[in-house]
């Protein structure tokens, strides 16, 4: 059985865009959410990456975003040859 992750690398400029698209502002949406506009801010610009998976479920249903939207891309793993 597939365990929660106990943290989520975020893509704070798909943040900010599904954010924007909406029409709100980082204190509405920090509001919503329940984390500071501050701590927003930091997400969005990249300074900070990571969110729990309370704020991070919290932040997908403010944002209508599905499991993976918000979710800092990740390369693909190299393939052997």
């Amino acid at each position: 059985m597939a365990q929660t992750p106990t943290t989520f690398e975020v893509d704070g400029t798909a943040i900010c865009t599904r954010r924007m698209n909406a029409g709100m502002d980082v204190q509405q949406l920090a509001d919503q959410v329940g984390i500071t506009d501050s701590y927003l801010r930091k997400l969005e610009r990249g300074v900070r990456t990571r969110m729990g998976p309370g704020p991070y479920q919290a932040l997908r249903a403010a944002l209508n975003a599905n499991e993976t939207e918000l979710l800092a891309p990740h390369p693909n793993p190299p393939e052997g040859k």
